[in-house]
């Protein structure tokens, strides 16, 4: 049976997405996205717009380490050895 509702797309501060009912008050650390509508249209548009299921938190760790282990290293000699 289809739901006949008006909801809400919701976003977290990890960007993480949801639906919500309209008609009631949004839970703490969420808020409207700016898409309304019937159920199914605010799935269709998360679907369209949540492409990376990771958490923000994540996104930007993994970030971080990718831009550090992407930069250019020092290339040591192969014969050669460390003073002691």
């Amino acid at each position: 049976m289809p739901d006949s509702g008006e909801y809400l797309v919701v976003l977290n501060d990890e960007e993480q997405y949801s639906v919500w009912p309209a008609a009631l008050d949004l839970p703490r650390g969420w808020h409207a996205e700016g898409t309304r509508g019937p159920k199914d249209h605010c799935l269709d548009h998360i679907d369209r717009v949540w492409t990376d299921m990771r958490p923000k938190s994540l996104r930007d760790a993994m970030s971080h380490g990718r831009d550090a282990a992407s930069a250019p290293q020092e290339q040591q000699h192969p014969f050669a050895t460390e003073s002691r």
